[in-house]
């Protein structure tokens, strides 16, 4: 096989531009599935933050619940 002088840094060249073209698709893959996973991750936390931590101990049934809860509870059974 003869040698051509440009084929190796044309070889290089392509390379390069592959390995590119590879590295920015990867990136953009990653930006696009990072926000649709920030979204939903915003939505899980909203629904989480306005459901009641313990909704048994705030209905004074399970031990832990807030003095107001407890409060509540007897006065309703007076």
């Amino acid at each position: 096989m003869a040698y051509q002088a440009g084929s190796s840094a044309q070889r290089i060249r392509i390379g390069l531009t592959g390995l590119a073209f590879a590295f920015l698709l990867v990136l953009l893959g990653s930006i696009v599935s990072r926000s649709s996973h920030d979204n939903s991750t915003n939505a899980a936390e909203q629904a989480a933050a306005n459901e009641p931590s313990e909704p048994l101990a705030e209905l004074g049934v399970a031990p832990g619940g807030s003095d107001a809860a407890v409060n509540n509870s007897t006065a309703k059974k007076k």
